[in-house]
């Protein structure tokens, strides 16, 4: 999808992050829980760690059984497009931003959108202490995914 894209690192790995963002998973934990139905990362596993893919759940086709709650909990990237969602040099979207950002990669105006973006987020936990008995973790099953996939804690 992205070839010849070359960044630094300039931060240490999992560390150095803006004081406003404080996701609860690394990407590595991330993937092995189960997000974006499998199919995420899987022409790039090259860019980021190996380890990253040791428990990894990838798929070559999306596959909802992977996912965490086991619900359908993305949407597609040309939706994504469509909607203006992609940002900078990272195609795939928050997670290929969040992955390089975890490595040390630092762009300090595309770095503010996704923390904006991520910190947005958090209206679904909201939403789910809302409207979800505590403790129910099959409560609102497509918003605890989503959170996942956007490195909060889905079992609020």
């Amino acid at each position: 999808m992205q070839q010849n894209y070359v960044y630094e690192l300039v931060a240490p790995v999992g560390k150095n992050f803006d004081e406003s963002f404080q996701p609860v998973f690394t990407p590595k934990q991330m993937l092995e829980m189960g997000v974006f139905e499998g199919k995420y990362c899987n022409d790039c596993t090259d860019e980021f760690p190996v380890d990253w893919f040791d428990k990894a759940k990838i798929s070559n086709i999306p596959d909802v059984t992977l996912n965490y709650f086991g619900i359908k909990s993305r949407q597609s990237l040309s939706v994504w497009n469509e909607k203006g969602w992609i940002y900078g040099p990272d195609p795939r979207g928050w997670f290929q931003w969040y992955c390089r950002y975890f490595l040390g990669r630092r762009i300090d105006e595309l770095d503010k959108i996704q923390i904006r973006r991520w910190r947005a987020f958090n209206r679904h936990a909201g939403q789910i202490r809302a409207n979800c008995e505590p403790g129910n973790i099959f409560c609102r099953r497509r918003q605890r995914q989503g959170l996942l996939q956007w490195s909060y804690d889905p079992l609020i």
